[in-house]
């Protein structure tokens, strides 16, 4: 299974890409927040995280294998669990994903059915059905893709998603512990671990107290 490629951007389609590596070239398929992302990048070099599956009728034996490239490994995650809602699947997902992802995570995550009903593909009773199912598995994604490129603070993705687990934990709701984290990052400063982290959140937040 192919689960990177890396390449020169050929071509930029509707909704798919051309990639040259080496003596061949790919046809990916790309969600359209990802397409808009890519189209100013034709002639450089890309690298995509992909999804392998295959498109057709197994019953007539007519089976295309297809792969699907995200810029991210998250973006790629999340992807992978919005397909897991039952009547989706990767070609309406794939049509539908015209936000960013953490666009659609929050709006998943503050249970915005009218964000979600607004997706092509995506009406009233889907909008419901992703909420009900992925409502408690997407703050993360709300919370990290939008720093998926590098912060001003210089955190690494996975001691902010500990970090914020940890602040659920701690008794703090989703809302606050993410306002705890943006404070934090705010200050620009580097947290190499997460206790670190947290004793900077605290910090930062009894000072603003007194």
């Amino acid at each position: 299974m192919i689960t990177k490629i890396t390449g020169q951007l050929l071509h930029v389609f509707e909704d798919e890409i051309t990639l040259g590596v080496d003596a061949f070239e790919y046809e990916v398929r790309v969600p359209e927040f990802t397409r808009r992302q890519l189209q100013g990048n034709v002639g450089q070099k890309v690298s995509l995280f992909t999804i392998e599956y295959l498109e057709g009728n197994p019953m007539q034996g007519r089976m295309t294998p297809r792969m699907i490239g995200f810029l991210s490994e998250i973006e790629r995650e999340f992807f992978d669990l919005f397909c897991s809602v039952d009547g989706v699947g990767v070609k309406k997902a794939l049509r539908s994903m015209v936000r960013p992802v953490n666009e659609v995570a929050t709006a998943i995550e503050e249970q915005d059915k009218s964000v979600l009903s607004s997706l092509p593909g995506i009406g009233d009773a889907m909008a419901e059905r992703i909420i009900a199912k992925l409502r408690r598995k997407v703050p993360k994604f709300a919370l990290l893709v939008a720093r998926d490129v590098p912060t001003a603070a210089d955190v690494p993705r996975n001691v902010v998603e500990d970090t914020f687990t940890v602040l659920r934990q701690l008794g703090h709701s989703e809302s606050e512990a993410k306002r705890l984290i943006d404070g934090a990052l705010a200050t620009k400063k580097k947290f190499a671990d997460v206790e670190t982290f947290i004793q900077a959140i605290y910090q930062l937040s009894h000072g603003k107290k007194s």
